[in-house]
């Protein structure tokens, strides 16, 4: 058993969110991945799949995720599920917070990239 503490090495900023890794199978795990994620009001992720199921379990405010032609919000205490391989994008219509996991062997694929990669706060 280990802690892991986060630093500045371990947040990740895009355009749509701010990523904050937490554990990783570069910081001691050997199955999961789990971070932070923050969004704020209005921003929305790119559309894209995962091959791994992912959990995410809102902190603060609410995001709506559509995945598969249906759009489902979730509040701060709610958590969803969102199966593998099935375009999804994350929406946030207020200022949100996010715990994610999935398992640390999982990759994405965007519409128009050549080939499918692993989230870099996810390794």
């Amino acid at each position: 058993m280990h802690t892991i503490t986060t630093s500045a090495d371990h947040v990740i900023t895009t355009p749509n969110a701010v990523m904050t890794g937490l554990a990783a199978p570069s910081r001691g795990s050997a199955e999961l991945s789990t971070w932070r994620v923050a969004m704020a009001a209005g921003a929305s992720g790119p559309e894209h799949s995962v091959d791994r199921e992912q959990i995410w379990t809102v902190t603060a405010g609410s995001l709506e995720v559509t995945s598969a032609g249906r759009t489902q919000k979730a509040a701060a205490g709610e958590t969803l599920v969102l199966p593998p391989h099935v375009l999804r994008r994350v929406h946030a219509s207020e200022a949100a917070e996010a715990h994610v996991a999935m398992c640390s062997d999982a990759l994405v694929t965007v519409p128009g990239e050549a080939e499918p990669r692993v989230l870099p706060w996810a390794r």
